[in-house]
């Protein structure tokens, strides 16, 4: 079994905090969010515990969570990050065109992001990243700094909430109209 901090894991703090966020979102009536689980087709079963021991994923999976805030769709993906640099490689191609498509269709696409050197949770707006993703596409830096960030996105926790990310998708939806 890989220990805690192994590569499999990471992340996994992240998106427990957000699945218990999005439980009080759903209690409260404000919104149903779901994890999207990345189908697997398993190749070696424990047959003591019936465990999967082997397995490959069927399919690139395109986002974390998908749902539904006060009528407004929205998708994104949970990220960790050690250090005050975000490396871009973290998102792939197929989850860009994804949330690109998203958007199209009148959607919310985002990125949560914890910076654990910071103990700061920042909600980066699809046209952030693509601002980035296309730099970086041009021969550009392959990442980018949490400085290079707007502190508006800054996530807080209140209200029994961990991740409140609700209050900056409104801010997200609020810039979008001006």
């Amino acid at each position: 079994m890989p220990s805690w901090n192994s590569r499999g894991l990471r992340g996994q703090g992240l998106e427990e905090l957000i699945n218990l966020t999005n439980e009080k979102y759903r209690e409260k009536g404000l919104a149903v969010v779901q994890k999207i689980p990345t189908p697997i087709t398993p190749l070696q079963i424990d047959s003591d515990t019936k465990r999967i021991k082997l397995a490959y994923f069927e399919q690139k999976s395109t986002v974390d969570y998908i749902g539904v805030v006060q009528g407004i769709p929205i998708c994104f993906d949970a990220k960790e990050c050690a250090i005050k640099r975000f490396s871009l490689q973290n998102v792939h191609e197929h989850q860009i065109r994804f949330m690109e498509e998203y958007e199209k269709q009148e959607g919310v696409a985002f990125l949560l992001i914890h910076f654990a050197s910071e103990d700061v949770y920042y909600y980066l707006t699809f046209r952030k990243l693509k601002e980035f993703y296309d730099r970086a596409q041009k021969g550009g830096p392959q990442s980018f700094n949490y400085d290079e960030l707007e502190p508006k996105y800054q996530i807080s926790t209140h209200e029994g909430v961990f991740v409140h990310y609700l209050e900056t998708i409104q801010t997200d939806l609020d810039e979008r109209e001006n």
